[in-house]
């Protein structure tokens, strides 16, 4: 992200990002994406419409079950996608390893149920 979590602190009132400059030099170390969003539609059989998505939160204090239960609700509700916190990795109640189960499990049960790809 650009900003990161800024925008959320409580103490803050009021904040607005009012410009923002990248270097030349920077900006030509970036090739792009390896493809675009037609290629994710495709992946998704979305089309004319927006992809939603969400991250899970709270980020921390889920256990790995609750947390792969968060991510089936989100993708049986409707979202085509689901992202962990960039904060979130392996957590002594939440295991990575262990969150991943729970997701790929909570995916597969999403699509079966619903008959999409997530």
């Amino acid at each position: 992200s650009i900003v990161g979590n800024v925008f959320g602190f409580k103490a803050l009132r009021a904040l607005r990002l009012e410009d923002l400059r990248i270097p030349t030099s920077y900006t030509k170390t970036f090739q792009g994406p390896p493809h675009g969003i037609q290629v994710e539609r495709d992946k998704l059989n979305k089309y004319g419409r927006p992809l939603l998505g969400c991250t899970i939160k709270p980020k921390l204090g889920l256990s790995a079950k609750n947390y792969g239960r968060a991510v089936y609700e989100c993708l049986r509700g409707g979202l085509d996608f689901t992202k962990d916190d960039e904060n979130v990795n392996s957590q002594p109640f939440m295991r990575w390893r262990d969150r991943f189960l729970f997701c790929a499990e909570a995916i597969y049960k999403s699509q079966a149920e619903t008959g999409e790809i997530k």
